[in-house]
């Protein structure tokens, strides 16, 4: 995101030439660090709040935008080739999937009927199109919420990238070194927790279930230092509303 970028190096400039900047996903951090091993990882999974509120981004229904979503605009695939493009059971499965919409089917049907008349260009076409589908009566989140983080995700796979990020991150570690995930989405936290857990326990599995006869005992690769994720405090809470989904988790590489 070179908007990222540009703010990143203004906000750390007091660093100078202790700061390297990088336009690379999370994938790419062990190309980035050949050679180079690191005491500490940290992987803030989070939309920032100026991603959000830039209509031209697309990413909110807040205001009027293109349906883009990208975080990196090289990329091709955009929101809006999503949402006129796909068939409904694969618009439907990707809001339950990763948007958590228990009416993603409804959705799905009252999309592809919108768009046989009209293309969906726009952030809030979108947004009506589901609030017509799923009045509010009264529910405090608007409709479209769970699908604009259904269609962010799918855009960028972004649980992919958490996938890939993590093994990343993990690689560069030094013995004693510390990986930090901040996530803000219970695929993504669910991730993260798996990775913990298959790397501190005492063994390996043979094969996609850990069934006891398919173990293979080794010593322990990594030390979990939240068992459980790390939530905010009301104080914080208070000071920014939009960390209330942010849950940490911290493991060391033994």
């Amino acid at each position: 995101d070179d908007w990222a970028l540009e703010a990143a190096a203004k906000r750390l400039a007091r660093f100078g030439n202790r700061l390297e900047l990088h336009r690379e996903a999370f994938a790419g951090l062990a190309k980035l660090l050949v050679k180079r091993p690191c005491d500490g990882v940290l992987l803030d999974l989070g939309v920032s709040s100026p991603q959000l509120e830039e209509a031209e981004r697309g990413f909110s229904f807040q205001s009027d935008g293109p349906l883009d979503m990208r975080m990196d605009r090289r990329q091709p695939v955009t929101a809006e080739q999503l949402v006129n493009e796909l068939e409904p059971e694969e618009l439907a499965e990707i809001f339950w999937q990763l948007g958590g919409e228990r009416k993603s089917r409804r959705i799905a049907r009252a999309i592809v009927e919108q768009r046989s008349m009209q293309r969906l260009e726009s952030t809030l076409q979108l947004a009506e199109v589901v609030e017509r589908a799923c009045p509010r009566r009264g529910a405090r989140a608007h409709p479209a919420t769970g699908v604009f983080q259904a269609l962010r995700m799918a855009v960028n796979d972004e649980l992919g990238q958490v996938e890939r990020g993590l093994e990343a991150g993990w690689s560069v570690l030094k013995p004693g070194g510390r990986m930090a995930v901040i996530t803000f989405h219970s695929g993504e936290d669910r991730a993260v927790k798996q990775f913990s857990r298959d790397l501190a326990r005492p063994y390996t599995v043979r094969g996609d279930m850990d069934l006891p006869e398919l173990r293979e005992q080794r010593e322990p690769l990594a030390r979990e230092l939240s068992r459980k994720a790390i939530k905010p405090s009301e104080a914080e809470l208070d000071r920014n509303p939009r960390s209330r989904s942010a849950q940490l988790r911290v493991l060391e590489k033994i």
